[in-house]
């Protein structure tokens, strides 16, 4: 077994059907997003340590040294930045495949007087644009793109901003994130109404830089000031330990640690939809996930719990499938702009496996109990579809199954294939 599997486009998988063993995921890719840009905008010289060495964050860090930002590498999972922002980018911005990077970069480079081009490859050109660059033309920005700026690649000329109040469509932490971000450099308080709470990696870390941040319900406001240079620790993604739990929870005597995760506000929501399910799943204060084979049930999953398990939509689908009883998904429209449509790449990939899904236009009804079969799935050029997958391969299904597009997978956790043959014994090779 070798990193190589990694990167190939094709993953065969014979299953093993239990997951077994400790281990540690990637460093958060939202807080690691974050991490850069802010240091990037900060005075000083920060050091960020447990980055994510995805390509989405990757590009991120590429983007941030097109300013002038020095970023050196220390070793390890460690590096450097040396802000500020020096000048407007000296090339196009390509973001890859990474929606959260274009989306939190559009409001920086809203804020830095020039002229930035932001761009990524074929998926996230199909992304809508629209929800951050109505907020940022309100700020003063002038923002340009395909379709009237619907859609990357984007053109940003910025500085001049006024501080705005904005209440978004959608319950978007990116959305929330880029209006923020813009609003470090305008005049004013910048305020947001969200219609619900989502994720508050963005406020947590404008605190740690020294920025005025309050909270208030779900509405946030920001001062408009200078960031001063800190360190960052980023913990380990509690989205990628999500793939993990489910596989100790359906294979038979499943029994998994996970450490160091992040325990902040709204990013562990899906250990609560797995207690639900009758789930034996405790994530501890210290940031230790411990998850045991468990008899699952069928639960409903609302518009209010979508925010905070936005990521982990497909593989709780998969514990659904394997669940007594029909489990209905709803209020999650949201999940049709990500990488993939997730409800349409979701319920054909549980469909591959021989569960019965159905459509609906914001979500799914996922009947249960269904005995999982060998089938071929399409990631659609999605991470979270491939990885469940291969979850379901290992864990839930005899036989060997074959996941087209796995290559989609390094752009957030390298060595996701090398884990999962080490814990669950899965046999893992390159497809035709």
């Amino acid at each position: 077994m070798t990193h190589d599997l990694d990167v190939v486009r094709t993953l065969r998988v014979t299953g093993a059907a239990a997951a077994r063993g400790s281990l540690r995921v990637p460093g958060d890719k939202s807080i690691s997003h974050r991490a850069l840009l802010l240091s990037a905008l900060a005075h000083g010289s920060s050091v960020v340590t447990g980055l994510s060495l995805g390509q989405d964050v990757q590009h991120t860090r590429r983007a941030v040294e097109r300013f002038g930002v020095r970023v050196t590498d220390l070793g390890g999972d460690r590096l450097r930045v040396e802000g500020p922002i020096r000048h407007e980018p000296d090339d196009v911005l390509d973001h890859g495949n990474a929606g959260t990077g274009i989306r939190l970069m559009a409001g920086v480079c809203a804020g830095i007087d020039g002229l930035s081009v932001l761009t990524g490859d074929q998926y996230l050109r199909r992304r809508p644009m629209e929800r951050i660059t109505v907020p940022l033309r309100r700020m003063g920005a002038v923002v340009e793109g395909r379709q009237r700026g619907g859609y990357a690649p984007l053109v940003i000329r910025g500085g001049g901003l006024r501080g705005i109040t904005y209440a978004p469509e959608q319950a978007s932490a990116q959305v929330k994130s880029a209006v923020l971000l813009a609003g470090l450099s305008a005049r004013g308080t910048t305020t947001v109404e969200e219609l619900h709470p989502t994720r508050r990696h963005t406020e947590e870390m404008l605190v740690q830089f020294g920025a005025q941040v309050d909270i208030d319900g779900t509405r946030v406001f920001l001062q408009p000031g200078e960031l001063r240079a800190t360190d960052v620790s980023v913990p380990g993604d509690p989205s990628q330990a999500a793939f993990w739990a489910v596989a100790a929870l359906i294979g038979s005597g499943g029994d998994v640690t996970v450490d160091d995760l992040y325990t902040g506000y709204g990013r562990a929501d899906f250990v609560q939809i797995l207690e639900r399910m009758g789930g034996d799943i405790v994530l501890g204060p210290d940031g230790t996930l411990t998850v045991r084979a468990s008899r699952l049930r069928a639960v409903e999953i609302t518009a209010a719990d979508i925010p905070g398990i936005v990521d982990e939509v497909p593989v709780l689908a998969l514990a659904a499938a394997v669940a007594e009883g029909t489990t209905v998904i709803s209020g999650a429209a949201e999940l049709r702009a990500k990488e993939s449509d997730r409800i349409a790449s979701t319920a054909a990939m549980l469909r591959a496996f021989g569960a019965s899904v159905t459509e609906t236009e914001d979500g799914m009804v996922i009947e249960g109990g269904a005995r999982l079969r060998a089938g071929r799935v399409d990631s659609h050029g999605d991470h979270r579809i491939a990885m469940t997958a291969a979850v379901a391969a290992a864990c839930a299904v005899e036989g060997t199954c074959v996941i087209d597009g796995w290559d989609s997978v390094a752009t957030s956790y390298p060595r996701f294939a090398e884990q999962l043959v080490r814990v669950t014994a899965a046999r893992a090779e390159p497809g035709e």
